[in-house]
């Protein structure tokens, strides 16, 4: 069990540092891309970058071990990825009116809106220590989102960057509900669903572009950021969580504005360096939160990637099954004790 935790945790930290990298490269590819076709090509990078390593996949391994979509879970495709054409483009005209350094910090946001939805709407719970960081990356993101403290006057790109946050708060959630289907299924979904949906926009909006070798560097700047990053996320949103894997993920920013300080040469203000001590305070609490009590598992019937030697999977079969599998299976009900994270099968009240 805790292995597959420590492996969750490595992909949500790699899914961190590939999308670390979007917010400094993308101000620069901004430069010459218009915002709303920025996203579109971000998300197509990443949707057709997917497609031919799910292609790669399926010729190399015949036996399919992860659980397709099904009509199920439209209601969550569909919310996904709406709140994923709708995030980049804010997020894109955020990076147009703020510092590339202030929108990888304010990406943290995201956490707090994800912990959030996951608390209010989709009922996951969130252990007092996870509430102290996101207090803390809250006070964070209102110091960086204030332009004069002595006006009280609000940085209209941190807004559109907080909104941003706010859309993939939601989608998270989203995504979370789809996670233990095949992640690279749903992201080609996500990005050809959002990014033809960004196109379009684009097109409406009078947006064009004729620099081919910037439209490109969009692309594989979607690939990696985008594709990898939200496979390895929705890997490890399946055995942490929404909320904890945000929290993981919250490194993200930081690597940002490292790459923005170098590239831009941006000099920070003292209000950044107070946001930034107050954040790596707040994502060091999130990120080492521990979790461990008696709990039941009810009786449960559903299908998922899964092995037996992890301590949940106990059912047998009519011949012996080695590794990973996927079919449907039903779990009895039973109680017992050990660390675990939000995933599918720890899901219970507190």
């Amino acid at each position: 069990m805790e292995n597959k935790q420590y492996k969750a945790t490595t992909f949500a930290i790699l899914a961190a540092a590939l999308y670390g990298i979007s917010s400094p490269v993308s101000k620069l590819l901004l430069k010459e891309i218009p915002p709303t076709l920025m996203a579109s090509f971000l998300y197509l990078g990443a949707g057709s970058g997917i497609a031919i390593v799910q292609f790669i996949k399926h010729k190399k391994f015949k036996e399919k071990t992860e659980a397709r979509l099904t009509k199920h879970e439209l209601p969550y495709i569909i919310g996904m990825v709406v709140l994923d054409i709708a995030a980049p483009i804010f997020l894109m005209y955020g990076l147009t009116m703020t510092s590339a350094a202030n929108a990888s910090l304010l990406n943290n946001f995201e956490i707090v809106a994800t912990a959030l939805i996951a608390l209010l709407i989709f009922k996951e719970s969130i252990s007092k220590r996870l509430w102290g960081a996101i207090a803390l990356i809250t006070v964070s993101s209102i110091i960086l989102s204030v332009e004069d403290l002595s006006s009280f006057s609000f940085s209209f790109g941190s807004i559109f960057v907080l909104i941003a946050c706010t859309c993939w708060g939601l989608e998270n959630n989203c995504t979370r509900k789809l996670s233990v289907k095949d992640p690279l299924e749903i992201v080609v979904i996500k990005g050809f669903g959002s990014g033809i949906g960004s196109l379009l926009i684009a097109f409406i909006l009078g947006e064009q572009i004729n620099n081919i070798p910037y439209i490109i560097s969009a692309l594989l700047l979607g690939f990696f950021a985008y594709g990898l990053g939200i496979s390895f996320y929705i890997y490890a949103q399946r055995e942490l969580g929404a909320a904890r894997t945000s929290a993981y993920y919250a490194i993200a920013p930081f690597i940002g504005v490292g790459l923005s300080l170098i590239i831009f040469r941006e000099i920070p203000t003292f209000s950044f360096v107070i946001a930034l001590v107050i954040m790596i305070i707040g994502t060091y609490f999130a990120s080492t939160e521990k979790h461990k009590h008696n709990h039941s598992h009810n009786v449960i019937t559903h299908e998922h990637s899964h092995s037996h030697d992890e301590g949940h999977h106990i059912h047998t079969h009519d011949k012996t099954i080695i590794g990973t599998h996927n079919h449907i299976h039903s779990h009895e009900e039973y109680m017992h004790s050990h660390k675990h994270t939000q995933d599918i099968h720890h899901s219970h009240a507190h």
